[in-house]
């Protein structure tokens, strides 16, 4: 670019050929007053804030539409000028509410910021002629309000929505002083093919485009925005991967997961996706399958990801992992990618821990996980099955600089009712399953909890001989722990539900393989500890039911062993911020620290204690690194008839009598016709974050106060 020169306010100012003035002079320091002007939008001149003086040049033009040229002299701030803006700033708030000076519902408000900057009397504004009835603020639509009586007619939201995004939905209506902004034939904006990337709202001055959610607070910002990525315990950027599988870039969408994450395909089935609760799409109308493309990418993965995969040299540094559950597999990926020699100890013949006994194969099939953990072994990593460690002083004493407690949460918890030694654990009878053992169920099997171990129990029961199989749980479905897509799988299936009812006692009957549990039935009182109505027993309303099996599913803690002499609570591992135990080098991670969770949360807890590890080892805790290439989104996104009404995409399953004849996996992946329309569907919410913000005009020094004049 050419290099120009100009006067500004007998200021000397340098600029680039091409740069309007207004541009010059913000660059510069130098603030003009603008309300139309945006730097990512094609100048439009119409809110007439902006006009200047410039010599040899005849009237008063609009800095953001006169371009810059060498040796211009511009004057912004004399008498004729500041007279002019006051009258253009009062016809456009003759036509605003009343009390816009003094609104604080918007803290961000470039109207009443730029008004106050110029000076604007309220008494002689009240004078003025002004609108008494305003149309009501339309809330009907998603994602953001609209109220036209806020609206200036500058124009932002139309070229944003038009320039930046290409959707071409909004334009201006009519002429002249009917004129105002909407979409054609008034539809409502899902009608009228909105993309819903709120680009109108963020460039909007005056908050007639208003987020449903109001963001106060600058520093959640980004989290209120893109809450999906934010949502994620392991922080995969979602809406870069799904923007890859929509270009067909399947290998790059799959090394944005593995920035993150070492075990793709397992979580592509198994994970709980907390970012589609919080995926804006669902206030559209459905959220986006997140998970279901994060599987998607990871079956499409090429290897593209290990072009940039680096293992630093030795650091002669020496780690023990006791457990290899996901916390534990993930921290010993990241501690050997940062040079580190690292042993996970395995107390059971497998590894994998509640990823391989935990979870059903039905829902993970072991060469899944045998995929992601071959992987994990490249980095060189030692894995020690049928060891169970006994004595942290005994790895220290063997030359381990530091030591990961990641066993996991496999104690269930009692029951607490007369005769609950015949009542198999829910941990015991699934690990028993995957392991091979032969378990005996019998006819009728009950299942007491809700959690989504407890829905993997009955599923299991079904499969292991079990022809009816009953859930009993303390509160209603709506409390339930489990997620509602299991709950629906197991109601697919067979699996009873019996809500509001928990045992009080269970007995053999005369035959050696039939119990009698006597049952009552509960009512919700006020919110406990949890937050949850608080179950309280019906008087008089017990009953009894015979079953030949009955599993107890009410939750599972960590079983620390006493000799590690590792302080607990509530017999979770206690550990700092930064991740260290009561012990000098003894870290914990996953489970055993949080209590039963997810598998995304383990591998982030599992991410945690590596970036701790490494830095107590003498490294820099900085283990994020960059698998995939680095490209700037395409902001226009374009129009998509029936953008809004597109619904979610579902995946193939087994048929139902297929399902409960063993353990084959019943949900297939999508295949790429699928995938893509399921892609399409994205928001991209991270958009709006890559759109300029537009700096408030300093603030002037007044005697009238916050509101005062000139």
């Amino acid at each position: 670019m050419t290099a120009i020169t100009l006067n500004i306010d007998g200021k000397t100012v340098k600029a680039e050929k091409g740069q309007t003035v207004l541009q010059a002079a913000l660059n510069a320091g130098i603030y003009i007053p603008n309300l139309c002007y945006h730097p990512d939008l094609k100048p439009f001149g119409g809110c007439r804030m902006c006009l200047v003086e410039i010599e040899k040049m005849r009237g008063f033009p609009t800095a953001c539409t006169t371009y810059a040229e060498d040796g211009m002299k511009v004057k912004t701030n004399t008498k004729k000028i500041e007279d002019m803006r006051r009258i253009s700033i009062e016809l456009i708030l003759a036509s605003h509410p009343g009390d816009c000076l003094k609104c604080s519902q918007n803290l961000n408000c470039e109207l009443q910021a730029v008004a106050q900057y110029i000076g604007i009397d309220e008494k002689r504004l009240d004078r003025l002629k002004r609108r008494e009835k305003f149309p009501p603020t339309n809330t009907d639509n998603p994602l953001y309000d609209i109220d036209i009586k806020k609206c200036i007619l500058c124009g932002r939201c139309v070229r944003a929505c038009n320039d930046l995004r290409g959707a071409c939905v909004l334009s201006f209506v009519k002429r002249g002083r009917e004129t105002y902004i909407g979409t054609a034939f008034d539809r409502a904006p899902a009608e009228a093919n909105c993309v819903f990337c709120r680009a109108c709202v963020e460039v909007c001055p005056t908050g007639a485009l208003a987020d449903k959610d109001q963001i106060a607070d600058k520093e959640k910002r980004e989290a209120i925005l893109v809450p999906c990525r934010h949502k994620c315990p392991a922080g995969i950027d979602i809406p870069r991967y799904i923007r890859f599988i929509t270009q067909d870039k399947y290998p790059e969408a799959a090394a944005v997961i593995r920035e993150k994450v070492p075990l793709p395909n397992v979580l592509g089935r198994v994970c709980f996706h907390p970012c589609e609760e919080v995926c804006l799409r669902k206030d559209v109308n459905e959220a986006m399958s997140i998970n279901g493309l994060k599987r998607f990418c990871s079956e499409k993965d090429a290897g593209l990801w290990k072009q940039k995969h680096k293992i630093l040299p030795s650091t002669g540094k020496r780690v023990a992992i006791i457990g290899s559950g996901p916390a534990g597999l993930t921290a010993a990926f990241y501690l050997a990618k940062k040079g580190h020699s690292v042993t996970i100890f395995e107390s059971l013949p497998v590894i994998g821990g509640m990823t391989r006994v935990g979870i059903p194969e039905y829902r993970l099939p072991r060469d899944i996980l045998d995929k992601d953990i071959e992987e994990i072994k490249k980095t060189g990593i030692n894995i020690k099955t049928n060891t169970k460690v006994e004595s942290l002083d005994e790895l220290f004493s063997e030359g381990y600089n530091a030591i990961i407690l990641a066993i996991g949460a496999f104690k269930g918890t009692k029951l607490g009712v007369d005769g609950e030694t015949h009542v198999l654990e829910a941990i015991e009878f699934l690990r028993d399953v995957s392991l091979g053992k032969k378990v005996k169920v019998g006819k009728k099997a009950a299942v007491i909890g809700c959690g989504n171990v407890a829905i993997d129990a009955a599923r299991t029961a079904l499969r292991t001989g079990a022809k009816e199989v009953t859930i009993l749980y303390r509160r209603t479905c709506e409390e339930a722990p489990a997620s509602d897509e299991e709950i629906e799988a197991a109601k697919e299936e067979g699996v009873k539900f019996t809500f509001l009812t928990a045992p009080c006692k269970i007995s053999r009957d005369k035959e050696p393989d039939s119990l009698k549990m006597e049952c009552t039935l509960m009512e919700l009182g006020a919110p406990d500890a949890s937050g949850r109505p608080r179950p309280m027993p019906k008087k008089g309303s017990e009953f009894v039911n015979e079953f030949d099996t009955i599993i107890a599913a009410i939750g599972e803690s960590p079983d620390v062993p006493a000799a590690y002499k590792i302080d607990t609570e509530r017999d979770r591992i206690k550990i700092s911020t930064d991740c260290m135990t009561n012990r000098e080098g003894v870290f914990g991670a996953g489970d055993a620290v949080t209590g039963p969770l997810s598998v995304i949360e383990a591998i982030a807890g599992g991410r945690r204690a590596a970036m701790a590890i490494d830095k107590y080892l003498g490294g820099d805790g900085n283990i994020e690194e960059s698998l995939a290439p680095v490209e700037e989104p395409n902001p226009l996104i374009g129009m998509k008839e029936g953008f809004a009404a597109v619904p979610r995409g579902k995946r193939p399953s087994i048929p139902l009598k297929k399902r409960l004849s063993g353990f084959d996996e019943i949900e297939h992946g999508y295949d790429k016709e699928k995938a893509l329309c399921e892609a399409v569907r994205c928001l991209q919410c991270d958009l709006r974050l890559k759109i300029s913000s537009v700096g408030l005009p300093p603030k002037k020094k007044s005697t009238k106060g916050r509101h005062g004049g000139v």
